[in-house]
């Protein structure tokens, strides 16, 4: 598949990122790395800031691989449990906690055009449709909305994510998420 010039872009900012940190990262070093023109990359983005609320997109992206490999025999609730482990073991090994740290603060404090809770981000599109078919096949809660499930599911992934950027990574976000992340949602099963 041919990426286009802001999966390029995005892709050279986020190495770098993970190699240089995002405060030393440059505009340049990015222009330099994605081998675009200073024009294109501005096309594309605003600044730094911009880039890195777009970590969304390459997260909604492992989602898609992440559903893509779902085993057969795992109903729906076993499959969101999956689902947190997997992505957080792929951000634990390829965004660095300082990067995700600046992303949630980001959050906090910046207004406007932040996507990480977009609702239409396909995070929360195959969340919610897992939501919707455990509760038709029986593995989750009827008498919870699919918002309300959606909104605690995610708030408890960000409370994982939270911990582990302010503890500075010192252990795995992957396997403590699998040792915990079951017990945490528990009250949603069926």
């Amino acid at each position: 598949m041919k990426k286009n010039l802001r999966q390029t872009i995005l892709e050279s900012a986020f190495e770098l990122f993970f190699e240089k940190g995002y405060e030393e990262t440059t505009i340049q070093d990015i222009i330099d790395r994605a081998n675009v023109a200073r024009g294109s990359f501005y096309y594309h983005f605003r600044g730094k800031d911009e880039l890195l609320n777009s970590i969304s997109e390459l997260l909604d992206d492992h989602y898609r691989e992440i559903e893509e490999n779902f085993p057969d025999d795992m109903n729906c609730f076993e499959k969101l449990v999956y689902m947190n482990g997997e992505m957080h073991s792929y951000i634990e090994h390829n965004v660095p906690y300082g990067l995700m740290a600046n992303l949630y603060s980001m959050q906090l404090v910046k207004t406007g055009g932040f996507n990480l809770l977009d609702r239409n981000r396909y995070y929360f599109v195959l969340m919610n449709k897992l939501i919707e078919e455990g509760k038709r096949e029986g593995s989750i809660r009827e008498d919870r909305s699919t918002e309300g499930i959606s909104r605690f599911y995610s708030m408890c992934e960000r409370a994982l994510v939270t911990d582990w950027c302010m503890n500075n990574g010192e252990y795995s976000l992957g396997d403590y998420s699998k040792e915990v992340f079951k017990c945490m949602i528990a009250e949603l099963k069926a």
